[in-house]
């Protein structure tokens, strides 16, 4: 989310996601299977996106409202004829509306994950149901620790090589707990992702601030991140595979 130091905030172009970041919500599946939409609920969707997954539930007949913090994001998920919403999922601003709550690849962006999840059980209805699945511990940690070599060798800014929050099972499941939601099921899993159009465009979509620090030097610090993953992340056809980790959950409000 949004970061006092302006050449560390991630900016996010719905076209460019759509190019190189598809993937995201075509392995959502899995998470919209646990949410089980039903004909009639209201449900909330908690860092939309473009609306891909969005749609996917409320053509289940589900009234779903979309919030995401990208304007960019929620021009295209409102064009998709969705009710998209400007909001920080940090801030979430509804009282006990809906009968689930569902996120998807987003969470991780939240670091306040405190806030995000007092908000879920605020906007959850008595006996309603949060679904999420997003980045957990471990996640991209060959990349990370890839670009935070680079970046202490060049003298930057280590902390931009890491914004999230990947949380393990315990640690996600007592926050859950203590902000009054019940776990159903939780679980961490590997996911290793084939990137279709390579590492580079990852790095640049999803950690740009990273090298922008580095300003005319920035290629040839990407290059250096990329030697670094060379061995372990890219086979010997040239294909680039992201060393993913998610953590899916069921919690519901008592």
């Amino acid at each position: 989310m949004d970061d006092p130091r302006p050449d560390a905030r991630q900016r996010w172009s719905a076209g460019t996601y759509d190019a190189h970041a598809r993937f995201v919500s075509d392995l959502g599946g899995g998470a919209v299977e646990w949410l089980a939409p039903r004909p009639g609920e209201r449900i909330l969707d908690v860092g939309c996106g473009d609306g891909v997954l969005t749609a996917e539930i409320a053509a289940a007949g589900a009234q779903v409202v979309g919030v995401d913090s990208s304007g960019d994001f929620i021009a295209a998920a409102a064009a998709r004829g969705l009710d998209a919403r400007l909001m920080d999922g940090q801030s979430l601003a509804f009282g006990p509306d809906f009968d689930a709550v569902f996120s998807n690849a987003a969470l991780h962006w939240m670091t306040d994950a405190a806030a995000v999840v007092s908000g879920i059980a605020r906007a959850l209805k008595a006996g309603g149901r949060f679904v999420a699945e997003f980045g957990g511990h471990g996640n991209v940690a060959a990349i990370v620790t890839a670009m935070r070599a680079v970046g202490r060798r060049r003298g930057g800014d280590i902390a931009l090589a890491h914004p999230w929050y990947f949380p393990t099972v315990e640690d996600y499941g007592a926050l859950l707990e203590a902000c009054g939601l019940a776990v159903r099921r939780i679980v961490l899993f590997p996911r290793p992702v084939v990137l279709r159009t390579g590492m580079a465009e990852w790095l640049m979509l999803f950690r740009k601030p990273f090298f922008q620090q580095f300003e005319n030097q920035a290629e040839e610090a990407l290059a250096e991140v990329m030697d670094l993953l060379r061995p372990s992340l890219c086979d010997a056809h040239g294909n680039w595979t992201a060393d993913y980790v998610r953590l899916r959950v069921e919690a519901v409000k008592p």
